[in-house]
């Protein structure tokens, strides 16, 4: 399977080809959805899109590391995460696809 990173300008083309609204428009359409989906997370909110997954922000408390190069102990400080869990749907679908009983959209 050949690994590609799909780029906003990717996502405008298909917004383009697919949904028939202008260049312009398209990639106005999706810098709308990506900065909403940011703000949302920048403030604490979780976004769920329903068949797809959901973006969580976690917060992780101070912790001890270690330098693997020297073994010193390094303190972490506090941050927050965000991490994406897919939803069911998108899990089938991507097992799918490594089993060969994907559809072939």
């Amino acid at each position: 399977m050949a690994s590609r990173t799909v780029t906003r300008a990717d996502l405008c083309e298909a917004v383009y080809q697919k949904v028939g609204l202008s260049r312009t428009e398209s990639a106005e359409l999706v810098e709308r959805v990506l900065a909403e989906i940011s703000d949302c997370l920048v403030t604490g909110e979780s976004v769920k899109l329903s068949s797809f997954g959901s973006f969580v922000v976690r917060s992780k408390g101070e912790r001890i590391g270690r330098n693997p190069k020297t073994g010193e102990e390094v303190p972490i400080s506090p941050r927050r995460v965000m991490v994406f869990k897919p939803s069911n749907i998108l899990k089938q679908k991507i097992n799918e696809t490594l089993t060969g009983d994907g559809h072939g959209d």
